[in-house]
């Protein structure tokens, strides 16, 4: 069973990159962590780059040990990576 994971956590790792930001018509790309339960952080990069930023985060994460899940969210929807502790 996975351990406990917090949001704060994964995106301390990520801080090398910029975040994503809404300005009112657009996004600033980068990316954007969510808690999903106690044992899952939902990585998301918003704006332009969608595939190649998910492929740095997922690396970056991976080398910091913790496991990673390239997702989808239903329906075709965004794509995004699910974290977990091992």
């Amino acid at each position: 069973m996975p351990g406990v994971i917090r949001a704060a956590d994964v995106a301390r790792i990520l801080e090398p990159y910029p975040p994503s930001e809404w300005t009112g018509h657009d996004w600033i790309p980068g990316y954007r962590v969510a808690q999903d339960g106690r044992r899952q952080v939902n990585v998301f990069h918003d704006g332009p780059g969608e595939t190649d930023g998910l492929e740095k985060y997922r690396l970056e994460l991976q080398a910091a040990s913790y496991c990673v899940i390239p997702d989808q969210q239903p329906g075709g929807g965004r794509r995004r990576l699910h974290i977990t502790r091992p």
